[in-house]
């Protein structure tokens, strides 16, 4: 699949979003989530705070952004740089697992954050919404599925099962009422193999993906 290069205006508004995302990281890290605004977010960044309400929602989706950001594009990418006569389903599992936990300095210090902090690790878990525009193209190219109605769906039970694996793995030990309520638990220490529970979320969708390659097959 060949992705068309972006036009200027394009090129100057991603170069915004990653000023932005980089600036609120920064703040974060030397300051503490809680004591960064908006403000110093889009003064760091050389931009006002209406132009930073253009790009994201909040302080804690900036922050985020910074280690989720791209990651959508670069499954997608995987997803469709791999050999199509393998099993989409492995390929999708690959590309998951892959952009999820080969992680550098940047997104370490990022995810230190997000397991110290309750709004961070919202957000965290909200960004897996984005893999679904992205994958939902690539898959609808391998299956041949001009409309994009079962790459659709496919794409969203991705997104699903990824989230589903990130709250087991950052999901607290201990207090029952703890467990059932992550989003009111302060400190949470990363539990297990998350690439192991990616592809055990994941699992369940394998014959979805396979009975759709199935369709498509002379």
């Amino acid at each position: 699949m060949t992705t068309p290069r972006p036009g200027l205006r394009e090129r100057k508004k991603q170069a915004t979003r990653a000023a932005l995302r980089e600036a609120a990281l920064r703040l974060a890290v030397e300051r503490g989530p809680d004591q960064v605004r908006v403000e110093d977010i889009a003064e760091a960044a050389g931009v006002s705070p209406r132009t930073y309400n253009n790009y994201f929602v909040s302080r804690e989706q900036a922050i985020v952004s910074a280690v989720t950001a791209d990651r959508e594009a670069r499954i997608a990418a995987a997803v469709a740089a791999r050999p199509s006569g393998g099993r989409l389903a492995d390929a999708v599992t690959e590309a998951v697992v892959e952009q999820y936990t080969n992680t550098g300095e940047r997104e370490h210090e990022a995810l230190l954050l997000i397991t110290t902090t309750t709004a961070l690790r919202k957000a965290f878990l909200d960004a897996t919404a984005g893999i679904e525009p992205p994958l939902t193209a690539v898959i609808a190219e391998r299956l041949d599925d001009p409309g994009a109605h079962t790459a659709r769906v496919l794409a969203a039970s991705v997104a699903a099962a990824v989230r589903i694996a990130l709250e087991d793995w950052l999901r607290p030990s201990g207090n029952a009422e703890a467990v059932r309520n992550l989003d009111a638990v302060g400190l949470v220490v990363p539990s297990g193999s998350l690439p192991d529970r990616l592809r055990a979320a994941l699992s369940p969708l394998a014959p979805a993906f396979d009975a759709a390659e199935r369709r498509t097959q002379p």
